[in-house]
């Protein structure tokens, strides 16, 4: 093997480590969060854990990203560790499908039908058809089945490399005497844990030493402890992800860790000791890409038989190694835990970290909302204690806005689709528009408290009319958050119509209080309440428009929000003209 065969290896494993990860992204672009929601609900059973541990391993091609993916459910509060357990023994499981997909390599036969089971026959064509995806095509989807198709052809394309370029190394007497020393099952076991660790991928870790098979002179001897090493070298990924994670996602982690390193300890004792006694013959024989796929896909499988009876064992010596104290959890327990789903794990998958951030902003809606209807509240019935209430939920909100605005910006710069961008990119509106109506709230409740201070009160007439605004204020909320809540881009088109309704309104009132100022009967301080609470009202109601008008921008391709309102307030649009009619007739002033 000379300095070219070398270059040629190492080209070979960077094609092979490219096309995995190629494909691993784009296997889970094209999921669109679909898998990990899946995980996250259907996990009360421990066997059906495992099979959808193994079926979401299996098809995003990535065990360590099930793991990572399971640590960040645990630190979000969305999993508990105990429904954790299952799916990490399953992912186990499924990422033995790697390394049977890599096994179609080496097929050798003369038969027309077998030689195209054989990737390089096969793989030039999915490339092409990939290529073709991804240059021509303007769907999302297509673009990220064209990048599976890609990322597998440059991975079988970099094994085949591989392959060939280490085939010379089975003349090569030193090569022969350092694989030799690895059927000492502790040195096996260290270079597979080792390796696998470095590239973070036992996938990866199993298709090299599958690669390294073709030079004929790898043992089943020596294969056998370096695949039992990787599944140890695998963990390192979640153990990596769980640093600066609650205690329960570094839990999970810790379980991933004893799940293999006890399956590894239980299997090789049991194997060498039937080896001691029964002498296996294929120990000697030398290993190839099915027999390492059978290998380790037995190991795992077994592991996992042998140990799902025994999850909560696992759970309980995760949580002996990592203690909790009674100061500790009161101070967790002190701490919000509403930005949670905000974890930074779910950036990797990034159809399902949208998903997150749309049930974050929902519950900051929630709050907004609900500041809104005590500061409304306190104008008849102002509280000292419910206004400060206020005051904090202002607080809270304006602490959404900070989390959710850098998380979205984050989010952002990673790979999207056009969809999931341009609710990113709507999210990131509405949230300005929460916290702007929070801000008004507060406002409200200033108003509220100088009349209660000054003891004064609006006139009669003054206060029916504002109660009628103040019916159409908390309708036109109730709505623009329900449908932001349920995505309801129907409904977000009739927002419009009530909003116009109040700034009638708004209008009105501000008439018929200069009225009552000429006849005296109302004073100049009354009316510059009366006017912040009017303009108050108002702009809330321009900030729900706001949120109805980018939630429908964000179905489309995009348009100025100035625009579309004024398209829908043309005298031609019946719908907008009845809507609007049946609101005026609803909130008449008395």
């Amino acid at each position: 093997m000379d300095f070219f065969d070398v270059l040629t290896m190492i080209g070979g494993l960077a094609l092979f480590l490219y096309g995995m990860d190629t494909m691993g992204a784009g296997l889970a672009k094209a999921s669109g969060g679909k898998l990990e929601r899946i995980l996250e609900k259907l996990t009360s059973n421990p066997i059906k854990a495992v099979l959808l541990g193994a079926g979401v391993t299996a098809v995003i091609q990535s065990s360590s990203a099930t793991t990572v993916m399971v640590v960040g459910f645990v630190n979000s509060g969305i999993m508990k560790l105990t429904q954790a357990v299952g799916i990490i023994m399953g992912a186990n499981v499924g990422t033995t499908i790697t390394s049977w997909i890599l096994s179609l390599s080496g097929i050798e036969s003369s038969n027309f039908f077998m030689k195209l089971l054989k990737p390089t026959s096969f793989s030039p064509v999915l490339a092409l058809i990939g290529v073709i995806f991804l240059m021509f095509s303007k769907k999302d989807k297509k673009k990220d089945v064209g990048m599976i198709l890609v990322g597998f052809a440059i991975l079988m394309t970099g094994m085949d490399t591989m392959s060939g370029a280490v085939k010379p190394l089975a003349d090569v007497p030193e090569f022969t005497s350092i694989l030799t020393m690895f059927t000492n099952p502790i040195l096996g076991l260290i270079c597979g844990a080792v390796l696998t660790a470095v590239i973070q991928s036992s996938s990866a870790s199993v298709g090299i030493l599958q690669a390294l098979c073709a030079t004929g002179a790898v043992s089943f001897g020596a294969a056998v402890p370096i695949i039992m090493g990787q599944n140890i070298g695998t963990c390192v990924t979640a153990m990596i992800s769980g640093i600066g994670a609650s205690k329960n996602a570094r839990r999970t982690a810790l379980v991933h860790l004893y799940f293999n390193v006890i399956g590894t300890t239980v299997f090789m004792v049991v194997f060498y000791a039937l080896n001691s006694v029964v002498q296996f013959g294929f120990m000697e024989g030398a290993a190839n890409a099915a027999g390492i796929a059978t290998v380790h896909t037995t190991f795992n499988v077994c592991a996992t038989i042998v140990l799902l009876p025994f999850s909560k064992l696992l759970v309980k010596l995760a949580c002996l190694t990592i203690p909790e104290t009674a100061s500790e959890r009161d101070a967790e327990n002190e701490n919000e835990k509403d930005f949670q789903r905000l974890d930074v794990r779910f950036l990797d998958t990034p159809g399902y970290a949208v998903e997150q951030c749309h049930i974050v902003t929902a519950k900051m809606a929630e709050l907004t909302k609900k500041s809104l209807i005590q500061a409304v509240y306190l104008l008849d019935n102002y509280n000292e204690e419910l206004s400060k209430k206020v005051i904090r939920l202002e607080d809270r909100v304006d602490k959404y806005e900070d989390q959710l605005g850098s998380y979205l910006v984050k989010l952002s710069t990673r790979d999207l689709s056009e969809k999931d961008s341009h609710k990113v990119s709507m999210l990131l509106h509405v949230i300005g528009d929460f916290e702007r109506i929070s801000d008004h709230a507060v406002n409200i409740v200033e108003t509220a408290q100088e009349l209660h201070v000054k003891n004064t009160v609006f006139s009669e007439k003054a206060q029916e009319e504002l109660k009628v605004f103040s019916r159409a204020l908390l309708e036109i909320v109730d709505r623009a958050f329900e449908v932001f809540a349920k995505m309801d881009y129907q409904g977000a088109a009739m927002i419009e119509p009530l909003e116009e309704t109040i700034d009638y309104l708004n209008k009105q009132m501000k008439k018929r209080h200069v009225e009552r100022l000429r006849k005296g009967e109302c004073t100049i301080e009354l009316g510059f309440a009366l006017s912040d609470l009017t303009t108050n009202f108002e702009r809330i109601s321009d900030h729900c428009s706001n949120v109805a008008i980018s939630l429908i921008q964000s179905r489309t391709d995009g348009f100025e929000a100035h625009e579309y309102a004024a398209e829908l307030h043309k005298e031609n649009n019946p719908e907008f003209q009845k809507a609007y009619q049946a609101y005026r007739d609803k909130y008449i002033l008395p």
